[in-house]
């Protein structure tokens, strides 16, 4: 079934029962992927996925149901499902169906097709074999793997709105396994982006990150300058973005409730969310409520300009919505950013190293999902990295603990570097964030 019949047949089946408000949302994703083993292709999938929601307001509630099937009949049954799920809503929270933003940015020309099965083939089987040439220490276990995917979404309401979009993206990642001895060490890097164009540097930063592992010693506890490679801190930023949503902070689940205006960070730190990003795979000109989204400057000189509301949060507070409504066919709308990242600052990384003079260069991050409470900010994570010694990176070191809060954090940065390096965390957000040096942080170690 088309969608225009799917939807021919929803709005038939929503005037039959009597429905004035009500909206449906499409989205269907297509990928290609190939994983390697060794010098072989171990894995290969390709499939499309989908489905539709729809979604209406009867007697003030908002009910939604969604499905995979686009048949007439199930068409019906939705709409149905939908009336009969809004009686057994409890909150008495405000629910809208969009009519519109006045305007909607036009989003840049760009590759949104999908690379065919051969170009995901060879370039997981090339990534694969450029790793074993950039060392004779990479051996069995070395995997690498390649995705494209297409991901399209349409948005129409009972109020007039018809909104559409399609983004395209393509990654490789490379996991090679270097052994020297009895000492073996891993790599994990990622490069994410519309094509797969640029992913030449992926197998040589990958093996060189494992080969720097080798002869790491612990270091001890203590208090110690700590420089923040660009990649781990936007895993910090990753890990406690929850903070920046209106709903957790109108729920009293973030720390940052009733501080916009004031001042939550270091004078050099700026946090901006651009869903229409240069270089984002992802790229939108509407939210999953049809709000037209834009540039959003939440953090402006250590300044909380704004959280990121959806519509019934900024009724709540007043004002208008951010466009920060995020869902999928079969979820509901959450609160999330598109592209998050913190400003660059000035310094480059010859020029942080050497403002720490004495201290730890952390380029590892791991365990946030059991070591960070999004709530009160507390974190404890394992690290791993290298002295700073005289200004410059001396001994890898290993096994440590880096302990703090993220509000304070971000309090103490004294200085950025002068790149932003943007990378996925977890979801189709991206997050990014520079070299960033902190002072007199807690480190656990032997």
């Amino acid at each position: 079934m088309r969608f225009e019949e799917m939807k021919e047949a929803l709005i038939r089946a929503a005037k039959n029962a009597g429905l004035t408000e009500y909206e449906i949302f499409y989205q269907a994703d297509e990928s290609i992927s190939a994983e390697t083993l060794k010098d072989e292709i171990s894995s290969f999938a390709s499939g499309v996925s989908g489905g539709v929601c729809f979604r209406c307001i009867v007697n003030g509630k908002m009910g939604m149901a969604s499905s995979e099937l686009m048949r007439e009949d199930v068409m019906e049954e939705l709409v149905a499902k939908a009336i009969s799920n809004a009686a057994c809503i409890d909150s008495d929270d405000e629910v809208f169906i969009f009519e519109g933003s006045p305007s909607y940015a036009s989003l840049p020309e760009r590759k949104t097709e999908m690379s065919d099965a051969n170009a995901v083939r060879d370039l997981a089987l090339s990534l694969q074999r450029a790793l074993y040439a950039e060392s004779d220490k990479v051996g069995d276990g070395t995997q690498s793997a390649a995705l494209s995917a297409v991901i399209e979404t349409v948005l129409c309401n009972s109020k007039g709105l018809d909104l559409s979009s399609r983004s395209g993206m393509s990654c490789g990642y490379a996991m090679p396994v270097c052994r020297e001895g009895e000492e073996a060490h891993e790599a994990f890097e990622v490069s994410a982006g519309a094509t797969f164009e640029d992913m030449k540097e992926l197998p040589k930063k990958a093996v060189r990150n494992a080969l720097d592992q080798f002869g790491a010693t612990t270091v001890d506890s203590g208090k110690y300058d700590v420089l923040f490679d660009g990649e781990q801190f936007r895993a910090f930023l990753s890990a406690f973005s929850s903070a920046f949503s209106a709903k957790n902070a109108q729920k009293g689940l973030s720390r940052l409730a009733g501080k916009e205006g004031e001042k939550i960070a270091a004078d050099c730190v700026s946090i901006i969310d651009d869903p229409m990003r240069e270089g984002a795979f992802m790229q939108t000109n509407f939210d999953g409520e049809g709000v037209a989204t834009a540039r959003r400057s939440v953090v402006e000189n250590g300044v909380l300009k704004t959280l990121l509301y959806d519509l019934t949060t900024a009724k709540k507070a007043g004002i208008e919505s951010t466009g920060n409504a995020h869902r999928g066919y079969a979820s509901p709308v959450v609160i999330a950013p598109y592209n998050f990242g913190i400003m660059a600052g000035e310094l480059t990384e010859e020029e942080l190293f050497a403002a720490v003079g004495n201290g730890i260069y952390i380029n590892e991050c791991k365990g946030f999902h059991a070591g960070a409470n999004d709530v009160t900010g507390d974190f404890s994570i394992e690290s791993a990295g290298f002295m700073i010694r005289d200004g410059k990176r001396a001994e890898p070191i290993k096994s440590f603990t880096v302990a703090g809060n993220f509000f304070d954090l971000l309090k103490q940065i004294e200085c950025l570097g002068n790149e932003v390096k943007w990378g996925v965390s977890g979801s189709l957000t991206m997050f990014g964030a520079p070299d960033v040096l902190v002072r007199g942080m807690s480190v656990a170690g032997k």
